[in-house]
């Protein structure tokens, strides 16, 4: 019980990575109701700047650790605002009222590019963060094997926790909130409602980048290296867990992707890891096909 428990733990931190990835996707796409494939771009991008940053902080302006640390996060999250806002104006509302392959096929091209950009600053090197805030806390222990997490998976956790919580709390209770429902439900009735759509439909994308840059931070962070080609992997899962959960209840779709993170983990631990990203993929097509066919049924009612 204390192995599975620790497998649970490990669990905790991915979880709630995936959890705010999906979160602001949901936020997005509940509104441009197009596949963005950038978005793990932004996710990947954010978090290779943020190291880049703090390596330059630290080596040429000769800051301290902590400080080298701020520099890289403010720079990344300032990253991740401004191609928000170049995606939501320059991309997304140009072909918004298109074709869907439209919008495929451009944020892959814009994946490709933050992915190239990336490497190319980091000149195909590989810069790692030093170990931080490695303490474990032990949550329980026979003796001979202590169930723990570390003091950085703790404050990763409790800041993803927060701003989903943040962000549920904010759309269910403010104007931002129902004029982001009424635009995801029908934008045209909305904008006849007096709604300014185009604001809604912005600021929305920009929260939702806004999120995937503080999740490349946090996992940054942790695993003190964020590979090029991790927008795509985690870019895709997030894309399959909130196409199976719905785009229009980003809760909803954080705590699916956290229940996604949690299944990983509990594979890692009991089966080969080297088939856990199949069987996962396989678990979520299978579940996207159950759900279509549950929405294509014929009503008993």
């Amino acid at each position: 019980m204390l192995y599975f428990f620790q497998q649970l733990l490990n669990g905790v931190h991915s979880a709630a990575i995936y959890g705010l990835l999906a979160f602001g996707y949901a936020l997005g796409n509940g509104l441009l109701k197009r596949t963005n494939l950038a978005y793990g771009g932004v996710f990947a991008f954010c978090g290779q700047t943020m190291i880049l940053a703090a390596v330059y902080g630290y080596q040429a302006l000769w800051l301290t650790l902590p400080a080298t640390i701020a520099f890289g996060i403010a720079i990344a999250l300032a990253y991740a605002a401004f191609f928000s806002r170049l995606l939501s104006r320059a991309v997304f509302a140009p072909l918004a009222g298109g074709s869907p392959n439209a919008i495929v096929a451009a944020t892959l091209g814009v994946l490709l590019a933050l992915m190239e950009l990336s490497r190319i600053a980091a000149d195909t090197h590989d810069y790692w963060l030093p170990p931080m805030l490695s303490t474990p806390v032990v949550f329980a222990s026979n003796g001979s094997f202590a169930v723990t997490l570390t003091i950085i998976q703790l404050i990763n956790t409790a800041i993803a926790a927060a701003v989903i919580i943040f962000g549920a709390l904010l759309l269910a209770h403010s104007n931002f909130g129902r004029h982001w429902r009424a635009v995801a439900d029908d934008p045209f009735a909305a904008k006849l409602c007096g709604i300014d759509t185009s604001h809604v439909f912005h600021r929305a994308l920009l929260f939702g980048g806004l999120c995937a840059g503080l999740a490349g931070v946090l996992a940054a962070l942790y695993y003190g290296n964020l590979g090029f080609g991790a927008g795509l992997v985690y870019g895709l899962k997030i894309l399959f867990i909130t196409a199976v959960g719905g785009y229009y209840a980003p809760g909803r779709a954080a705590v699916g992707a956290a229940a996604f993170g949690l299944a990983e983990a509990l594979w890692a631990g009991y089966f080969p890891i080297e088939w856990r990203d199949a069987w996962m993929y396989g678990l979520l097509a299978a579940m996207l096909v159950l759900a279509g066919e549950r929405k294509d049924a014929p009503s008993l009612v």
